[in-house]
């Protein structure tokens, strides 16, 4: 069976769509986003700039990784397109501190964006007391699950902690890895990792840490390492899984390798997108404890802060049109849907999707931790998963690390 990524390796080049449409008078845009989503953007953009002779849009796509550096390079020379595709959190950030990104406070007020799009979405693209982007999706995470095999091991789905751990050893024994994991990079591992200082610390620690209020060298930190690394020596991992890249972990999910995987609603279209049959898979909250809080975090478009105004009501125009519902109907597995807007709901064959959304509403959501973290300390925590897992550093010391990453950035 072929497979495609979740976040797809990059292209090569930039891939320039509907410029035979382009008129001298144009006004000319650029946007940067992720590859996965080529397949819906280039037909969007081509149709776009076919009905706008007056505006042409030229696409350039990156992996999750990539767009992240290429941004972070451009904004060093101040070469940033018209518009790029970015997370909440601190990636948002960083082009608020940096002067780089168009406050959209007073457009938003102006064409009504409060009566538009979920106020919570606003408040997660709301970054340094401006609105810095264009909400496009609103996410959480949860446990996707093979029903086939949990069915096959005689397990239900897991309420508590405990039924989790023993879910995943009924899976090892029969022969199955319990749960996909890819370390390439970081962030797919530490969405393991930061349920477990959920499971440990719990909601009201956990959020006085992720806000630096509370010290991260703590026993709850040292507990959550100590039982990754449990965790890891159990074999309830893939072989290899640290080098791994987590854009493939839907070959071992999907395949059967693996039972579960970590995985934002946005999962029911990838599931779609290769063929799998969406009524094998569900999805549950990671039982940690208290309220079973998921992660969450947000999309966005951002703008370059140097656009003139008719740049920024020719961008503001493409992504209205991008994320219209004649374009949602056509294409809706290259979506995270439902959209942050009120009363949005997700397609019929997402079957998963309002689910997810609903169960995070009652039980409440944390920032996922590399938006709640600065990126230097992101990389401190992503280390450490690698040293632990590796037996090269100890969970007290995984704990110290990431402390005395947060006091040297709080020291800058």
């Amino acid at each position: 069976m072929k497979f495609k990524k979740v976040m797809a390796a990059a292209l090569a080049g930039t891939m320039v769509v509907g410029a035979a449409t382009s008129v001298s008078a144009a006004t000319e845009l650029t946007f940067w986003t992720l590859s996965t989503r080529q397949e819906a953007v280039d037909p969007i953009t081509e149709a776009f700039n076919e009905a706008n002779e007056d505006i042409n849009v030229t696409v350039s796509y990156y992996d999750t990784d990539g767009i992240k550096d290429a941004c972070k390079v451009a904004a060093s020379s101040d070469s940033l397109p018209s518009m790029w595709f970015n997370w909440g959190g601190s990636l948002g950030q960083f082009y608020v501190d940096n002067g780089k990104t168009y406050d959209l406070t007073e457009y938003a007020s102006a064409n009504g964006w409060s009566d538009e799009f979920s106020a919570g979405a606003l408040n997660l693209c709301t970054l340094g007391g401006q609105l810095c982007g264009y909400p496009t999706s609103y996410n959480v995470l949860g446990v996707y699950y093979n029903k086939s095999i949990f069915e096959e091991c005689g397990i239900e789905i897991p309420t508590t902690f405990d039924e989790f751990e023993a879910a995943c050893a009924t899976l090892k024994e029969k022969g199955y890895t319990p749960m996909a994991a890819a370390g390439l990079n970081g962030w797919h591992v530490m969405r393991w990792v930061e349920l477990l200082v959920e499971h440990y610390a719990g909601t009201e620690l956990h959020d006085k840490m992720n806000s630096f209020e509370e010290s991260w060298n703590n026993e709850a930190v040292v507990q959550a390492l100590t039982k990754y690394k449990e965790w890891v020596d159990a074999g309830y991992f893939p072989d290899g899984f640290i080098t791994a890249d987590p854009n493939d972990t839907i070959m071992s999910f999907g395949s059967g390798e693996c039972a579960m995987d970590l995985q934002g609603q946005w999962y029911d279209g990838n599931i779609l997108q290769n063929e799998l049959d969406i009524n094998n898979y569900g999805a549950f909250a990671f039982p940690s404890g208290e309220t079973n809080r998921m992660s969450a975090f947000a999309e966005m478009t951002q703008f370059n802060k140097n656009l003139s105004e008719e740049e920024l009501d020719a961008c503001v125009k493409y992504v209205d049109y991008y994320y219209s519902q004649e374009n949602i109907d056509a294409y809706g597995q290259y979506y995270n849907l439902p959209l942050p807007k009120d009363g949005a709901k997700a397609p019929a064959d997402q079957v998963n999707v309002d689910g997810m959304i609903e169960t995070s509403n009652t039980n409440g959501t944390f920032t996922i931790t590399d938006q709640a973290f600065p990126t230097e300390v992101a990389d401190v925590l992503f280390n450490a998963q690698d040293a632990i897992a590796n037996g090269e550093m100890t969970p007290e010391e995984g704990a110290a690390n990431i402390q005395a990453a947060i006091e040297a950035y709080q020291a800058k």
